[in-house]
């Protein structure tokens, strides 16, 4: 018989809010959390626009305890603590509930990493030596340092991971989490993504890649999945995690799910770097795929939080790829896609995105699509609107794909 695995804590810090609360408040309200960056160097740059959080991070961590991190570590320790207590677990482990620590992992992903603290400490270096490179730095850009850093937090003795997918990373976490709790690996995984990527650097490279949206005198109508005004996606920073864990573990110290982490599917398109394959076929698989880990059927599903960035040929494609992996089905699915408000969290979207899912199903209604003026015909019941689900059982995907073609998609079930 298949390990039940079960969501029990959830944590965030994003554009539109500090916690979870305030994110899925500001999601179901259609707020946008895309503003000017609030940076001299944007000014030199094309797209002069982001999503950057709505709390920063020093001002929620010890001050001592965000200077040894990078922004991107800062930002998924918020996250997680807020994940860890809101499952209902204290630091260390200490709360005498019997979780032993060599049955706790982590698998916190990144796609780019601890790029503010590579750039600045190489900017130091140049201008006045290699006397003033922090002796953190190593332990600051590492791509696992946020891992390693809740893992230290939370005590977890039995694995940290760090799945490096780019926009897939973060879901690709979740599908960890779910295999270490299946394969008997763990009883609570800490899952989910972070990233802090708004920096001149990989704002001038994707700019350059011409993948970003120039509305910078629209800020917050400059994302705009399906839409036919859309012209690329805008950054956004932050992270979300989730408690995963076994059904028997939760059961046995009374803790409370959100939902169940019901399967995954993942592939890779080997069509190109960056492009998508033009007719979805690695993301319809990896759909397909998550159906069938989770003993599920097209029907079953509800709603999906769509990978949908805003970006012309990316929106298209998953579309199709819905409409394939679902048949008949797809019709009766209310899609949207919550990167409309806060932007593209790159490493870090799966995980926020996995998290308004769970709470979809939960509270058994769908944030909007919001800025879907002139919608594309794709054949797909995109909320424009916030959007009631039914009663009764209900399950939902959240879809993630990456440069490189990894695709990954996540199957909730409600509880």
């Amino acid at each position: 018989m298949t390990t039940r695995v079960l969501v029990t804590g959830l944590g965030t810090t994003s554009p539109v809010g500090g916690d979870v609360t305030s994110t899925w408040s500001a999601l179901l309200s259609g707020q946008s959390g895309i503003d000017t960056i609030k940076h001299d160097w944007a000014g030199d740059l094309g797209t002069q626009i982001a999503g950057e959080v709505a709390v920063d991070p020093s001002d929620v961590l010890e001050r001592v305890k965000a200077r040894r991190l990078d922004r991107s570590g800062q930002l998924a320790l918020v996250a997680a603590l807020e994940a860890w207590a809101d499952a209902g677990f204290a630091l260390g482990d200490g709360d005498g509930d019997g979780t032993d620590p060599e049955r706790v992992a982590v698998a916190l992903a990144s796609g780019i990493g601890g790029v503010q603290t590579l750039l600045t400490n190489y900017d130091a270096l140049k201008e006045k030596g290699p006397r003033r490179v922090s002796p953190l730095a190593i332990p600051m850009l590492m791509p696992n340092g946020p891992a390693a850093s809740i893992g230290l937090a939370i005590g977890a003795k039995a694995a940290v991971h760090t799945p490096v997918s780019a926009c897939a990373s973060g879901n690709e976490a979740i599908a960890q989490g779910i295999d270490l709790i299946r394969l008997g690996r763990a009883d609570v995984v800490v899952v989910g993504g972070t990233e802090a990527a708004v920096h001149p650097l990989p704002m001038a490279a994707f700019g350059q890649m011409m993948a970003l949206s120039k509305r910078n005198d629209e800020p917050d109508k400059a994302s705009r999945p399906w839409d036919k005004g859309r012209d690329g996606f805008v950054m956004g920073e932050g992270a979300a995690v989730l408690v995963l864990e076994s059904e028997e573990h939760a059961k046995a110290r009374g803790a409370t799910a959100y939902a169940e982490a019901a399967g995954a599917g993942i592939t890779a398109d080997s069509h190109d770097i960056a492009q998508p394959d033009p007719a979805g076929l690695g993301a319809t698989r990896a759909m397909k795929r998550a159906l069938v880990e989770a003993g599920l059927e097209p029907s079953d599903i509800a709603h999906i939080n769509a990978h949908a960035t805003s970006t012309p040929l990316g929106d298209v494609a998953e579309a199709m790829a819905i409409r394939e992996a679902l048949g008949a089905a797809a019709e009766r699915v209310v899609v949207t896609s919550t990167k409309s408000m806060t932007g593209h969290l790159l490493g870090a979207a799966g995980a926020l995105e996995s998290v308004a899912t769970v709470l979809a199903l939960r509270d058994r209604v769908v944030p909007p699509t919001i800025n879907l003026d002139d919608p594309e015909e794709v054949g797909l019941d995109l909320a424009s609107t916030k959007r009631d689900l039914p009663e009764g059982d209900l399950a939902a995907l959240n879809n993630s794909f990456g440069f490189g073609g990894h695709n990954v998609a996540i199957a909730f079930r409600s509880v």
